[in-house]
């Protein structure tokens, strides 16, 4: 387990332009560069940010820029050289560093922290063609994790990024075997900790992050809400939540799916930003893992919904998230040490980074 490991996560349009290249190819350009140990990129299905300009594939007219997330794992010397030249990049909305916990190689038990115990986001990055005998790899790990009891976890599917420190990108001829995907889970610390070994078992080359997260709500279940937070630190930096809304396409609030009601609540309310990505299978709770079935009506996979905002903003939006997740999600809340944001895109306001002595 590496224990100084940070991940750096990129919000921006799909579209946006750094002069003549896509922002997207030149991030991922610097990750593969600088071998970073994994990296991918995905593709958001709607989202909003500081100017409220939707960006929707629900709609052809608002579908023409979608969000878009990148998002790169290493030790922290790594992504410290990596986010010099990622500041310099025009174009990007949000830049959020977080810390994590890298496990990769041989896999034995492995006590956590005890501030870790609360409860924990698993992701394993996996290659797009990769198999456990004979059967998808994500299916495999999904079927494990629902075995152990973990509360949910939902699979993504990546355009472009790194494994193992060599850039794996998506062709349209070709197998794409290394293409990464990662799957999101969410669960408490002891149960993570005693399926971390079967997981290395099982794959082949097991590359894993631990965060610390709250669970906020499960299958319509209020646990507790987002701690409340000063809007800086003892240090004067401002402080920034992040909250993680996991739901279905098939999950609606007055007919419409859940995270479309949520992006539209918060935009209409002032927030900052939201991004939503779809995930291809998945699980919560009691219900089996599972995605889109041939010769069905309606789509059945997993939605992710990601909110970072100030502490004042979160407070604010979680009601709504509340009220539009009555029965159905998984929501969790963690708190962001650095930020960036650039006016014209997520957050608020001029470029600003809190670097946090993690």
């Amino acid at each position: 387990m590496n224990e100084d490991c940070l991940k750096l996560s990129c919000y921006f349009g799909e579209r946006h332009r750094s002069g003549s290249r896509f922002v997207a190819d030149q991030l991922l350009e610097i990750y593969g560069r600088h071998e970073v140990a994994t990296s991918i990129m995905l593709r958001g299905i709607e989202g909003f940010g500081l100017k409220h300009h939707l960006r929707s594939d629900h709609s052809l007219t608002l579908s023409e820029d979608l969000p878009a997330v990148a998002i790169a794992v290493d030790n922290r010397p790594r992504i410290e050289s990596v986010l010099d030249e990622v500041s310099t990049v025009p174009g990007i909305g949000l830049v959020a560093l977080e810390r994590a916990r890298l496990v990769h190689g041989d896999i034995n038990p492995i006590v956590l922290p005890e501030t870790l115990h609360e409860a924990i986001k698993l992701t394993i990055y996996l290659g797009r063609q990769e198999q456990v005998y004979r059967v998808p790899a994500f299916i495999a790990v999904c079927e494990l994790l629902h075995r152990r009891g973990i509360a949910g976890a939902t699979v993504l599917l990546g355009v472009d990024g790194t494994a193992h420190g060599q850039r794996q990108r998506a062709q349209f001829f070709g197998r794409n075997a290394d293409v990464p995907m990662m799957v999101m889970a969410i669960g408490s610390g002891d149960r993570i900790a005693r399926v971390l070994p079967e997981l290395g078992a099982l794959l082949r080359r097991p590359l894993f992050t631990l965060e610390r997260v709250r669970i906020c709500k499960r299958d319509g279940e209020l646990l507790e809400p987002p701690h409340a937070l000063p809007d800086t630190d003892v240090h004067g930096m401002a402080l920034w939540q992040k909250l993680s809304i996991f739901t279905s396409e098939a999950a609606q609030h007055d007919g419409r799916p859940i995270h479309r009601a949520i992006t539209r609540r918060l935009r209409a309310t002032g927030s900052s930003g939201a991004t939503t990505v779809r995930g291809i299978w998945g699980f919560h709770g009691d219900h089996p893992p599972h995605g889109d079935r041939p010769l069905q009506l309606g789509r059945r996979v997993p939605t992710v919904t990601v909110v970072i905002d100030t502490p004042d903003r979160i407070s604010q939006a979680f009601p709504i998230i509340d009220e539009l997740t009555v029965e159905r999600g998984l929501i969790t809340s963690e708190m962001v040490p650095a930020v960036r944001a650039r006016a014209g895109h997520h957050g608020r306001g001029g470029l600003r980074l809190a670097r946090h002595h993690f």
